[in-house]
């Protein structure tokens, strides 16, 4: 009978030596839909959250499958759904605050934590001129985002929105960029500009201790944002992103700062002379790529800055 042998460790064939880096792990997009029915009228709360969890003290769990620190991402499930129940939503921030602070105080061996949530909105159904008190329609304006960052004795907020898809069709402009031999795009002062926004915030710490609103902060933000994006004439999308930074903290000083990602979503004017037909800015080809990418942040002056806050967020400058 064959028999197998088990092998704890691949022999190398070099004197080249390795550690383990940077490492976490948990349980990714959860799905949680919370309900409050204490009156007829219910409250509906839908978020999907993401839990990570990091520490020295899992070293072990990579280099030797040793689990004994190692909470079983089920388990992190699990709190979320309990935590759900026994507290509330409430806020995306205030929810991932409650998560973050539990997992980094009942388990001791970690460090730091990352916790996000996209908060997935709904709106009630009109019906006969009233709201009606539990029956829904998903809403559109762009999906709310939160994360709660655990870094020792440091705790980061970071709120945002991500899919917020907007278009002016007048009021832009792009010329006086530098031309040579492959430069084919043609200067206008007069172009539909859109973009698909994704915001991220970070709230100073203070503000975050001091208790805020965060439901309230973020309806504000996206408000002043969504005004600049209408109101300022711009000559260029990195001249609108700064302008709906700046409005932001200029508005809300509890905001440190803005990292925007913002895709130009091309739209160019279809030529109809073949066809006999003018085309006096009416008809346009969508073009889906490939397209412009403009990256941006925006920063309060005298605010100190925070890397850890943006660990494992990626698509940032």
């Amino acid at each position: 009978m064959a028999t197998t042998q088990r092998i704890d460790t691949v022999p190398s064939t070099t004197s080249t030596t390795v550690h383990l880096g940077a490492n976490q792990y948990g349980k990714a997009e959860v799905r949680l839909v919370r309900v409050t029915r204490d009156t007829a009228r219910h409250e509906i709360e839908d978020l999907t959250v993401t839990t990570q969890l990091r520490g020295r003290a899992l070293a072990d769990s990579y280099t030797d499958g040793d689990n004994a620190k190692v909470l079983a991402t089920d388990t992190q499930k699990n709190t979320v759904y309990a935590f759900a129940r026994e507290h509330g939503v409430h806020s995306p921030e205030e929810f991932l605050l409650r998560l973050g602070r539990h997992f980094t105080t009942a388990f001791d061996w970690y460090d730091g934590a990352t916790l996000s949530a996209e908060q997935h909105a709904w709106s009630r159904i009109p019906v006969a001129g009233r709201e009606h008190d539990h029956a829904f329609v998903r809403a559109g304006a762009g999906t709310r985002t939160a994360v709660v960052q655990v870094d020792g004795d440091d705790v980061h907020v970071i709120a945002g929105v991500t899919d917020l898809t907007v278009l002016k069709s007048t009021g832009s402009e792009f010329h006086g960029f530098p031309r040579d031999g492959y430069t084919t795009l043609g200067e206008t002062d007069d172009r539909i500009l859109a973009t698909s926004v994704t915001a991220r915030w970070r709230y100073t710490p203070e503000a975050v201790a001091a208790g805020m609103d965060f439901d309230a902060v973020h309806a504000g933000v996206l408000e002043r944002m969504l005004a600049t994006f209408a109101d300022l004439h711009s000559l260029a999308l990195q001249q609108t992103l700064f302008a709906m930074g700046r409005t932001a903290i200029e508005t809300f000083p509890e905001i440190a700062e803005v990292r925007f990602s913002m895709p130009n979503k091309h739209h160019f004017l279809v030529d109809l002379a073949p066809f006999g037909l003018e085309n006096p800015g009416e008809v346009f080809f969508a073009a889906d790529r490939p397209y412009g990418l403009i990256s941006g942040t925006v920063v309060q002056d005298g605010v100190a800055g925070a890397p850890a806050a943006w660990t494992s967020l990626p698509g940032f400058v």
